[in-house]
């Protein structure tokens, strides 16, 4: 088995955060752009680009509940 490599890691990260972005738009109405740099700079955005965590392993609507926990929690 052939093994990630770091631009192709950084580009499912990156498709996630696309996904995520959209999702938590929807849900809370707001500008995708406002919530790309609210999402980007949150405890849960941070952890996603943390290739350590395998965070970006997960669902998009996993990474979604886990922020709106975050903001819920603020």
């Amino acid at each position: 088995m052939s093994e990630i490599t770091k631009a192709q890691e950084n580009l499912s990260i990156d498709l996630m955060v696309t996904d995520v972005v959209e999702e938590i738009s929807r849900i809370t109405n707001k500008d995708k752009d406002v919530i790309l740099t609210e999402f980007l700079n949150s405890k849960t955005g941070k952890l996603l680009y943390d290739e350590s965590s395998k965070l970006w392993w997960s669902g998009p609507s996993e990474i979604v509940d886990m922020y709106m926990q975050e903001i819920a929690d603020k």
